[in-house]
């Protein structure tokens, strides 16, 4: 086999790689081990004294307040069960603005000042920590040198046990506030704009006779879509160690063209691993239910069942922790970034949302008669009116520049954010906006014409994937999310932005209800005046075509391509004061958030641009000029052997390789340079100028990849690394 001596290195290893032993027993079966490591509702009944249990049930279940006197018994339980399972340490483990994990680790044990130690796990231990919090994203709430932060006890949210083969630790899901108060995390704004919906849709919900709605939460459903690779190969690429892209990579021969990888047979080495993560998902009580292959080679999905979105959000991030540690056991390397290979798809991570609660059911479930189904079309519309009215924001909260590679290609949605109905509910709300609807369209049958086969009952409207926001049945789909971030700040505005559209519509039935008008002539009146007002959202055609481009700016809808376009939205006057509003953040926290944001763009930016100076540079120049040698060297020899000497190929090495020696200097200087204008200057310089520098660097480092002898290219191919597994 043909490749430089390090690419061989890492296909040798590929070849030579043993699988672990299954970490798992064959008698087991997942309802055995579901939950098992998680301080779950069963281990609280089994070990808390019962009025303590039902105290945490009623906050839980019910959202009442925590009671601080519950603290000490909860602690104590929870420390004899951790210990029980083998736990040595605990940990506060909170979310900070970096969309990942973080955690302080303490011991159980404490000297007792007589030569031996002593467990101890007190209530205030559980309900609050104080991580240093002056080396964390805070955009300007604080300065760097005040360090005290606190770690709050997320009672919602079950601890459990995280295992190492040296020893296992108790971790428990907090939120993360400064000395003053402020959120410093994605949950603390979280539940704050749990509350803010659940207050406007009991509102709703009492104008439709709920006596008792009982607790109304969000729930969330991520589909998460991810790329696997050899490690072997990972390691062999400076850019995915670092920034877990590749910033170089001419497209392979063969790439997802065929459409034969979608769905397709999963290999068994992919198959161990799914399997492997499945299982260590299941015990911290992730119900992982769907995995599939994916459009591109190398790229999979995993998709969990339902669940309330507070704990789908720190669920989500467990899983990816999880899958890292469970792929590297396999001799792999998972890949969140949302677009790691050029000219393949990039990945996402399709938030499903409904919300509701055991009293009153799921509050986006039409039933078979929609147009029958008043409460139905008042929370549906309600959450047609918040996306129109707050497209900008949905847009700045899936803002990233990883995300900004995927977003608007062919596998992503637009940057437009519209929404997708299907032909059911679109229907039905052309009905309403006419006068009322009268008529639902039914369900239909499919006949496949194969005797042995059954006759299939079809949905009453198709799916659209190139919708940002598509309704799916009984929920609406936010396909626009990316791959690596946390679900916390798309499902922070979609509750926010609902409790506000909620609240406009309780008090306009409010207010007819009021002046005397019969309550289902207010309701339709009130839903004709939102498909009116804010019927321009509604999309159900092909968001990828150009002529919808030109079709929505007609409609006023904000086609934000960019993140630095995006995040602008987040400090608007008028989403300042709608967070502000619902106590979901303050202006200052808003502000921190953009400047944190920023900051975040131009240093991944910046540190994208160092590394394809590095690799240009030291890597794939050095590589090009070796094999210019050797060809030049060639002409020479024959010419002075007096052969006629073809040039063409020294021609072809020599064009890219004098484009990337340009590209490389001007790189340099890109670099270099130190541009004016604070944070949003630096975020500015890096779109503009620095991604400008690297794309001119890559296209002439791919263009010598094609023409390069292949024992000479230094860097593991796009060829190798997706199809070699």
């Amino acid at each position: 086999m043909s490749g430089s001596a390090a690419r061989l290195d890492a296909i040798n290893a590929v070849k030579s790689f043993v699988p672990p032993a299954p970490s798992f027993a064959a008698h087991e079966a997942p309802g055995e081990i579901f939950g098992q490591n998680v301080f779950s509702r069963d281990v609280m009944q089994a070990r808390l004294p019962k009025a303590v249990f039902r105290s945490v049930m009623a906050t839980i279940d019910g959202g009442a307040p925590l009671d601080p006197s519950v603290a000490d018994a909860v602690a104590s339980a929870m420390k004899d069960w951790a210990m029980d399972r083998g736990a040595t340490h605990y940990a506060h483990v909170f979310y900070p603005l970096t969309n990942r994990s973080a955690e302080k680790h303490d011991s159980f044990l404490e000297p007792d000042g007589e030569g031996s130690s002593i467990a101890e796990f007190a209530g205030k231990t559980l309900v609050q920590g104080e991580p240093d919090a002056s080396s964390f994203p805070n955009g300007g709430l604080r300065s760097t040198y005040e360090a005290r932060g606190y770690t709050a006890w997320d009672v919602t949210s079950p601890a459990y046990i995280l295992e190492n083969a040296n020893g296992n630790t108790l971790c428990i899901p907090t939120v993360f506030v400064s000395f003053t108060g402020e959120a410093l995390d994605l949950k603390a704004p979280l539940l704050r704009s749990q509350k803010a919906m659940a207050d406007q849709a009991k509102r709703v919900l009492a104008l439709f006779g709920h006596i008792e709605p009982g607790n109304v939460v969000s729930f969330a459903g991520p589909e998460q879509e991810y790329f696997l690779i050899d490690r072997s190969f990972s390691l062999s690429r400076p850019d995915l160690l670092n920034c877990g892209r590749t910033l170089f990579g001419a497209k392979p021969p063969k790439g997802q063209e065929f459409d034969d990888h979608y769905f397709g047979s999963i290999p068994d080495r992919v198959l161990a691993f799914m399997l492997d993560a499945e299982r260590e998902l299941f015990k911290l009580g992730v119900p992982a239910k769907t995995r599939h292959n994916e459009v591109a080679p190398g790229q999979f999905e995993i998709a969990p069942m339902f669940e309330q979105a507070n704990l789908a959000a720190d669920h989500q991030q467990l899983l990816m922790v999880t899958m890292r540690k469970v792929a590297q056991r396999h001799g792999m390397e998972v890949l969140f970034h949302e677009k790691p290979f050029a000219g393949v798809n990039g990945s996402g991570k399709h938030v499903n949302f409904s919300f509701g609660g055991g009293n009153v059911g799921n509050l986006l479930l039409p039933g078979d008669t929609p147009h029958d189904n008043a409460q139905f079309l008042v929370f549906c519309a309600a959450v047609i009116r918040a996306v129109h009215r707050h497209g900008g924001l949905l847009r700045a909260s899936v803002a990233s520049s990883t995300n900004d590679h995927r977003l608007g290609a062919n596998e992503a949605p637009p940057a437009i954010i519209s929404i997708f109905l299907g032909d059911q509910l679109a229907d039905v709300f052309d009905q309403v906006a006419k006068g009322g609807a009268t008529s639902s369209k039914e369900k239909g049958t499919l006949t496949i014409g194969v005797d042995t086969l059954p006759v299939l009952p079809t949905d009453p409207g198709d799916r659209n994937r190139t919708s940002p926001f598509a309704f799916t049945g009984n929920r609406f789909e936010f396909r626009a999310p990316g791959s690596l971030q946390s679900i916390a700040p798309p499902m922070i505005t979609i509750n926010t932005i609902v409790a506000e559209s909620l609240d406009f519509v309780a008090d306009e039935l409010e207010a007819k209800l009021a002046a005397g008008e019969e309550f289902n002539h207010a309701v339709q009146k009130v839903l004709e005046q939102i498909v009116s007002d804010h019927g321009a959202v509604i999309f159900n055609g092909d968001g990828y075509s150009d002529e919808w481009q030109v079709e929505a700016a007609s409609r006023g809808l904000k086609n934000l391509k960019t993140t630095l376009d995006a995040l602008p939205e987040l400090v608007t006057p008028e989403s300042l004061a709608l967070f502000s509003r619902y106590g979901v953040l303050s202006e200052q926290e808003s502000h921190s958030r953009f400047e944190v944001a920023l900051e975040q763009y131009a240093l991944s930016v910046g540190v994208e641009a160092k590394l394809s100076l590095e690799i240009g540079g030291t890597i794939i120049l050095p590589a090009a000029l070796r094999y210019q040698t050797e060809l030049a060297q060639n002409v020479a020899a024959l010419k002075a052997a007096g052969v006629e000497a073809d040039t063409s190929l020294l021609e072809a090495v020599s064009t890219p390789l004098a484009a990337l020696r340009s590209a490389v200097a001007e790189l340099r200087t890109a670099v270099a340079h130190h541009p004016d204008g604070g944070t949003a200057g630096h975020a500015l310089y890096a779109r503009d100028t620095l991604l400008p520098a690297m794309a001119a660097v890559r296209a002439a480092a791919d263009e010598l990849e094609t023409v390069v002898a292949d024992d000479l290219w230094p860097l593991p191919t796009y060829q190798e690394m997706l199809f070699i597994l």
